[in-house]
């Protein structure tokens, strides 16, 4: 497989300094802006993390995306997911990934018995659309495979009344940790005080947006697990989104009658560190989708079946598939695009496709490959398409 195209002269994909390289102690500093794109917002990140490791996001294979279909995968008609086909997805696609030839050896080319590793779960659309247990158990049983002991991994989602709508404990080794950020919502002791993203988007009260305290003080991995689906102010919601608003507090706030600060917003927190080095590894659960009206599924007509599973280190890459893959959907059901920025499609009709809640910002994907997180370009992606029978 390939790898993203360098840029000239210098070997390796273009990755702005955002951050320094080494930081010994808190620094106070701003993010530049990309320029293809309107003035945004002024961001100021303040953290005493600096980048670690040998992973952090685009990971060691960017530009690259593993695309693994399964008409077996889920029953459309009963919504019953088959493990066993799980299992062999999740195989192939990490093989397809590294070139090993056993998936066991793949996952210790990022996990060792001494990590403490959390799965970023997505449920904001549970229990009808969000990360299956069943993918959620297989990569349990694979981090335990390579030695990671079961207390040390951590399936994390930010709000509880979420979370225990999906039976994950069910489907995961004994002793896996089933953790939410906030047990009562509003509630800032799950989040550091220390590292944050301060922002004024509409002159509220409550400026900072802080990092997941389990993040920062105690996990040394993260697998992010989103689902496919489209969002109303997002344009689409994948992998950038769910690391990004699913690790900070009082995200909401970047949204305000039909304005939506995502476009900027969503990479600014995605690449702040810890939350950048810790993020090696992308698996987005694709068996059952929401291409309209995401990411709460207010209404089954929305509902879908990609039965697909994803897998890469670049956030960019995989949501730029998913980006076209819920374009084509919208498309083939008579909807509007989701890069449709007309206001006279903006409107409080939840039953129609054709209107929105907010103006989307879908180029939140393109503004984050400028920060460095990824690869956008799909003439430069390299995605490997795989069916099992």
């Amino acid at each position: 497989m390939c790898r993203a195209k360098p840029r000239s002269g210098t070997g390796k994909p273009w990755q702005p300094q955002v951050y320094p390289k080494h930081m010994d102690r808190r620094s106070f500093f701003y993010l530049p802006l990309a320029a293809t794109v309107r003035a945004q917002p002024e961001y100021r990140v303040v953290t005493k993390h600096s980048a670690q490791g040998k992973f952090g996001m685009p990971g060691p294979y960017p530009g690259q995306a593993v695309s693994v279909h399964a008409e077996r995968s889920v029953d459309a008609a009963t919504g019953r997911v088959d493990a066993a086909v799980v299992r062999e997805m999740l195989s192939r696609a990490m093989c397809a990934l590294t070139g090993d030839a056993r998936s066991e050896d793949a996952w210790k080319r990022f996990f060792t018995p001494d990590d403490v590793v959390g799965i970023k779960l997505n449920c904001s659309g549970a229990p009808d659309v969000c990360s299956k247990p069943e993918v959620v158990g297989e990569i349990a049983r694979n981090l335990i495979g390579t030695g990671v002991r079961p207390k040390n991994i951590y399936l994390y989602e930010r709000f509880e009344n979420q979370i225990a709508t999906v039976p994950y404990a069910r489907f995961v080794p004994a002793g896996v940790q089933i953790h939410a950020v906030e047990r009562e919502r509003g509630s800032s002791a799950g989040y550091d005080p220390g590292t944050y993203v301060e922002v004024n988007f509409f002159g509220e009260d409550d400026t900072r947006s802080n990092l997941v305290r389990l993040v920062s003080e105690r996990l040394t991995k993260i697998i992010n697990v989103p689902n496919m689906k489209d969002h109303a102010a997002a344009g689409v919601t994948g992998c950038l989104k769910n690391i990004a608003y699913g690790n900070f507090s009082n995200v909401a706030r970047s949204h305000q009658s039909e304005k939506t600060n995502t476009l900027s917003f969503i990479g600014t927190l995605a690449a702040v560190e810890p939350l950048r080095s810790k993020t090696v590894l992308h698996i987005m659960d694709g068996l059952k989708g929401v291409w309209h009206g995401g990411p709460f599924v207010t209404n089954k007509r929305y509902v879908f079946y990609p039965k697909q599973i994803l897998v890469g280190t670049d956030p960019v890459a995989i949501d730029r598939q998913l980006l076209d893959a819920i374009e084509a959907k919208r498309k083939a059901e008579h909807a509007v695009s989701v890069w449709d920025r007309s206001t006279e499609h903006v409107g409080d009709t939840p039953l129609n496709p054709n209107f929105n809640h907010f103006i989307r910002e879908p180029g939140h994907i393109e503004f984050a490959s400028h920060l460095g997180l990824g690869v956008y370009d799909q003439k430069a992606i390299r995605c490997a398409r795989i069916e099992v029978a």
